[in-house]
């Protein structure tokens, strides 16, 4: 059986932090992420969707977990063609990012690609030097339907991260429909990327189908979105507002024992980032695989979600 590790989508979410799951003494940025350690063994870095990481945020995150911790950081919006505000980069690159128009299908310039994805990587060698770098999360936008423009877009991205554990989820549904499912499959197998399995609401009309394929014997990735009717449409707070009970995680109990049968590691994050429902669902999934009674997960877990996340 291969290493289940169990964790959230962020440590640092503001509705997580006000939420009271953090003790007095340990709220500030180095006992937050400590508290969190010592309960998770995985967590995502959602931050460097929205800004270039930095080297010494990286060495401060390794120094502060311990042995055998693992970071999924999630790629930069430039790199994954999504539309990126010209603020979100080093001063240098800003009339370069403004002259690219942004979204799935613009042609960003191969020197300011080529740059953003040079810092990208340099400012992640600490965690990697460190054992503690998971994986680099690429998340296709919600447009980016399966045809050779996306097979060729994530061919390219492939080649450029060469020696890094790559785990690819897809946000448009067509991807893991029953005629589309197995070559899709094939093309993560290709590239030695890791399949995302998600859970979200079906019935939607953006909805994907709760798929756990195994498609690379290093890595296998699962992400709870939550199971609100707003997936597609709402807000923001509105799409990941959800607190999972026990009973719906039981659904996925056989699926993740399946990819840990064939996967080397399994993440399994939270993504439901209301309050403190992300930990209450990742603590209740854990004792669940244990054979435990666990608590109520969805206990508390109807804070406001943090503003500002794409998922």
């Amino acid at each position: 059986m291969g290493d289940i590790r169990i964790g959230t989508c962020s440590w640092t979410d503001p509705a997580l932090v006000s939420s009271g799951w953090y003790p007095s003494g340990k709220r500030d940025a180095e006992g937050r992420l400590r508290h969190y350690a010592e309960r998770f063994p995985v967590v995502e870095v959602d931050s460097t969707y929205y800004g270039l990481p930095n080297a010494r945020n990286s060495r401060l995150w390794a120094e502060r977990t311990p042995d055998g911790f693992r970071f999924d950081v999630k790629a930069f919006s430039l790199l994954t063609g999504h539309p990126t505000r010209p603020t979100a980069v080093p001063a240098d690159l800003r009339p370069a990012v403004a002259r690219y128009g942004g979204g799935y299908r613009g042609v960003p310039d191969p020197g300011l690609l080529d740059e953003v994805w040079r810092r990208f990587g340099e400012a992640l060698l600490p965690l990697r030097e460190a054992g503690r770098l998971g994986a680099l999360l690429f998340q296709l936008p919600p447009w980016a339907g399966p045809g050779p423009t996306a097979r060729g877009f994530l061919e390219q991205c492939r080649a450029r991260t060469a020696g890094w554990r790559l785990a690819v989820e897809f946000r448009h549904p067509d991807w893991w429909r029953a005629e589309a499912r197995a070559s899709t499959a094939a093309l993560l197998r290709e590239l030695g990327a890791a399949a995302v399995a998600v859970d979200t609401a079906q019935g939607l009309t953006g909805s994907i189908p709760p798929e756990a394929p195994v498609t690379s014997p290093d890595l296998a990735v699962v992400r709870f979105h939550g199971r609100s009717a707003a997936w597609g449409t709402g807000s923001k707070e509105d799409r990941f507002r959800h607190g999972y009970t026990a009973d719906e995680l039981r659904e996925w109990l056989p699926r993740v024992r399946a990819m840990a049968e064939r996967a080397a590691e399994v993440h399994v994050l939270f993504n439901n980032c209301c309050g403190d429902a992300a930990v209450r669902a990742a603590a209740c999934l854990r004792e669940l695989l244990a054979g435990g009674a666990p608590q109520e997960a969805r206990a508390g877990g109807h804070g406001n979600a943090a503003a500002g996340k794409t998922g």
